[in-house]
């Protein structure tokens, strides 16, 4: 049995199964049994408010478990599926609530990882997955993060290397009358407003990442000059987005090993483009 097989068999059987994808590894369970789903809340000491994102093999199984797809669903899925962007869309009735956080929604993606599609179409299911880690603590981008955060609370763990993109998706919702972006990521608003017009930005109860602290090492993040005081480290970062992306969590577990009194960063501009890199060093660094 190879390890894909291993792994769709334990999903099957509503085991936990962490595997990578493009933006950081995910938690997978099978997103059809509520009491798999149950274990991921369980496991990553998340509260049952904050919904999960619902991976899908294409396009066509988005379609079966939406209750609607609207024709920029589509557009936004063939130019950017497979990839990090997740789509809210009214969910079908036979998604469990606890999927969902109580919502009428689901949040759909395709992954764009050779591992993580085929893990779906091995299973044949949809996988709940949200980021294989410890509620707020910082996203795994390799299967060692996976290891040091969760341990024995997965039953197996994927290594498909370090993720390229680094981050998690960006959210939009479908689910209102003006499309919404809940959670800035790579995928920015101007290249998705180039496809489907106007979009709305803000918070919203049916994103994950929504918490004030969150994406968090256990060293204390400083926004800006470093302080007088401690021993700490002003990290190299990269100048380009996609760099930057790829390179923030690693470069922060690693400096969360040595144990400073805290790391202090810049945060690049204020643009479009760098808003989810943005995102999640200003809740990284939230105190609270």
């Amino acid at each position: 049995m190879s390890v894909i097989d291993e792994a769709a068999d334990l999903l099957r059987n509503g085991r936990l199964v962490a595997f990578p994808t493009e933006t950081v590894y995910g938690l997978g369970a099978n997103a059809l049994d509520p009491a798999a789903v149950q274990r991921i809340f369980e496991a990553k000491g998340r509260p049952l408010t904050s919904p999960l994102i619902v991976h899908v093999a294409s396009i066509e199984m988005a379609r079966q478990l939406a209750l609607e797809w609207p024709d920029k669903a589509e557009a936004l899925a063939r130019k950017f599926w497979p990839g990090p962007l997740t789509i809210i869309v009214p969910k079908q009735a036979f998604i469990p609530d606890i999927v969902t956080a109580g919502l009428p929604s689901v949040g759909l993606r395709m992954p764009a990882h050779p591992v993580a599609l085929e893990l779906l179409r091995a299973t044949g299911l949809p996988l709940a997955a949200p980021s294989a880690n410890r509620f707020t603590q910082l996203s795994p981008t390799t299967a060692q993060h996976v290891r040091e955060g969760l341990g024995s609370a997965v039953d197996l763990i994927l290594d498909g290397g370090p993720c390229t993109v680094g981050i998690e998706s960006t959210v939009l919702s479908l689910a209102g009358d003006t499309p919404r972006i809940l959670r800035s990521g790579i995928i920015s608003q101007p290249e998705i407003e180039a496809l489907v017009g106007p979009v709305d930005t803000g918070a919203g109860a049916e994103s994950p990442g929504q918490h004030p602290k969150h994406y968090s090492p256990r060293t204390p993040i400083i926004l800006g000059d470093p302080p007088a005081q401690g021993r700490g480290v002003c990290p190299e970062m990269p100048r380009d987005v996609a760099s930057y992306a790829e390179h923030l969590y690693r470069i922060l577990h690693e400096l969360d090993r040595e144990h400073y009194d805290w790391i202090a960063i810049a945060l690049p501009p204020d643009t479009p483009e760098w808003a989810g890199i943005r995102d999640r060093l200003q809740r990284a660094a939230h105190t609270s």
